[in-house]
C-alpha cells in the first residue's frame, strides 16, 4: 500500500515562525523507540539473557500493577492510579513520525521549530532502574541507539543520553561514554533516587520498597556528587531532568490518574531544585546551569520567593536578635499579663514561664543545632539568593 502524505502547505505554526526574526528551538520533543532495534543494541550490551529479563520486566512497569489488582488490592496498598493512552492514535501520520527519525526530520518545520532537542521515552525511565546491572546495561543501548539514528539529522534534531546517577561514578562513567565516544551534547538526569529508610530495612523489602527517602544529589545526598557536577563542567554539559513524583504521598489516588498526574512534574523538581540549592552545588559550581522539564515555571517562581522569604525570617543574625528564647524580657512579659491578662491569669502569674505556650521546651530546645541553614548555599544577603538561584536554574513546559 502507498500512502500519500498529504501536507497542508503552511501550518499554522509555520505560519508564526516566519513572522519571528529568531530561530525557534524545542527542547522537550517526546519520541518513541522501535523496540525490535533496540533489542538488538541492547543484546550486543548485556546478551541475550539480559534481553529477556528486560522483556519481562521493563522500565516503569511497576507503576502499571493497579491493572492487575482487584479493588480491594488497590485501596490496601493504595496503588495510584496511572496515566493510559498517551499516544496519537487518531492520526497515524503522528504516531509513526514519534519513532521515525528521518519523518520527524522531515515535519518538525510544521511545528515551526528550526531545531529540537529529543527526549525519547525509554531513555526517561532508563536511569530509574534498580538493579544495576539492567540500569547500566538499558542505559548505554539506549545512548548509542539514539546517538546512531538520530546522527544522520543532527543538523535539526539532537537527543539526549540518559544518564544513571545511583552513584556519582556510574554517573560519570556513561557521562563520558555519551559524549565522548558518541558525541552526544544533551544529557537528561534523573530528578531523585529512591532510597530505602535503613530502619526499616529489617521488615523486609516489601515495607522498604514502600518506606523511603528522595536522594536529590546536593542536600544530604547519600554520595558527594561534586565529581559529577565538575564532570558536567568539564564536558561542557546542562543536566536536564524530566523526573516524575507519581505515586509520592501528594500524587497517591487510587482512583484518578488526572489528580496523580497534575503537577507530578513540578513537584519532582522542586525536590531537586531545593537540593541543589541548599546543598551549596550552585555555590560550588557558579558556571554549571540546570533544566527542569515540564513542569512549567509557575513552582519556580514560588520557590525563589519562598527561600527569600525564609532567609529574611530565618537566617542566622534575625534568629538570634528577634527569635532566641534568652532574649525574651520576662520583667515586661509579666508587666503585660498583669495589665491584660486579667482574669485570665488572677492567681497564676508565676506561672507564665517564658510565654512560649505548652511546647516552650520543644520550640526552645537548649542546644536547636545549626542555626544557618544558608550556610552551604553562601547565602548572606537576599542578592546571594539570586546569584545561586536565577543564574542556574531553567524551567520549561510541553
Amino acid at each position: 500500500m502507498t500512502i500519500a502524505l498529504e501536507r497542508p502547505k503552511k501550518t499554522r505554526s509555520a505560519q508564526i515562525r516566519e513572522k519571528l526574526g529568531y530561530p525557534i528551538i524545542d527542547t522537550d520533543v517526546h519520541t518513541q523507540e522501535f523496540e525490535p532495534a533496540v533489542l538488538d543494541y541492547l543484546e550486543q550490551v548485556g546478551g541475550t539473557a539480559l534481553v529477556e529479563r528486560f522483556k519481562e520486566n521493563l522500565p516503569g512497569s511497576s507503576r502499571f500493577k493497579w491493572y492487575k489488582q482487584s479493588w480491594e488490592e488497590r485501596f490496601a496498598y493504595r496503588t495510584n492510579r496511572p496515566n493510559w493512552w498517551g499516544r496519537p492514535t487518531k492520526d497515524t501520520l503522528n504516531l509513526a513520525t514519534i519513532s521515525l527519525p528521518k519523518l520527524l526530520h522531515e515535519r518538525l518545520q510544521e511545528a515551526g521549530t528550526d531545531f529540537a532537542v529529543v527526549y525519547p521515552n525509554l531513555a526517561t525511565m532508563a536511569p530509574n532502574i534498580g538493579n544495576e546491572e539492567m540500569r547500566r546495561a538499558v542505559c548505554r543501548a539506549v545512548n548509542t541507539y539514539h546517538a546512531d539514528i538520530f546522527r544522520p539529522y543532527s543538523d535539526k534534531l539532537t537527543p539526549i543520553a540518559a544518564i544513571p546517577m545511583h552513584t556519582p561514578q556510574e554517573g560519570i562513567e556513561e557521562l563520558e561514554y555519551a559524549v565522548n565516544v558518541l558525541g552526544l551534547k544533551a544529557i537528561q538526569i534523573p530528578g531523585y533516587v529512591r532510597r530505602p529508610i535503613p530502619a526499616f530495612e529489617k521488615y523486609g523489602p516489601e515495607v522498604a520498597n514502600e518506606v523511603v527517602w528522595i536522594d536529590n544529589f546536593g542536600l544530604d545526598s547519600q554520595y558527594d556528587y561534586d565529581p559529577f557536577w565538575e564532570k558536567c563542567v568539564e564536558l561542557k554539559v546542562v543536566p536536564t531532568t524530566h523526573a516524575s513524583s507519581q505515586g509520592w504521598t501528594t500524587q497517591r489516588s487510587v482512583t484518578n490518574a488526572q489528580y496523580n498526574h497534575i503537577n507530578h512534574f513540578a513537584f519532582a523538581a522542586e525536590a531537586l531544585c531545593k537540593s541543589l540549592f541548599f546543598g551549596g552545588v550552585t555555590r560550588r559550581f557558579p558556571t554549571l546551569r540546570f533544566a527542569f522539564l515540564e513542569g512549567g515555571s509557575a513552582w519556580g517562581t514560588s520557590l525563589y520567593a519562598d527561600i527569600i522569604w525564609h532567609w529574611e525570617t530565618r537566617n542566622k543574625q534575625h534568629l538570634l536578635s528577634h527569635n532566641n528564647p534568652a532574649i525574651i524580657d520576662k520583667e515586661a512579659l509579666v508587666e503585660l499579663y498583669t495589665r491584660y491578662g486579667g482574669e485570665l491569669v488572677d492567681g497564676r502569674l508565676d506561672q507564665i514561664g517564658d510565654g512560649l505556650g505548652f511546647h516552650h521546651q520543644l520550640l526552645a530546645p537548649e542546644d536547636p543545632g545549626e542555626l544557618d541553614e544558608f550556610e552551604l548555599a553562601g547565602i548572606e544577603k537576599p542578592e546571594d539568593v539570586r546569584d545561586r538561584f536565577l543564574n542556574h536554574f531553567y524551567f520549561g513546559t510541553e
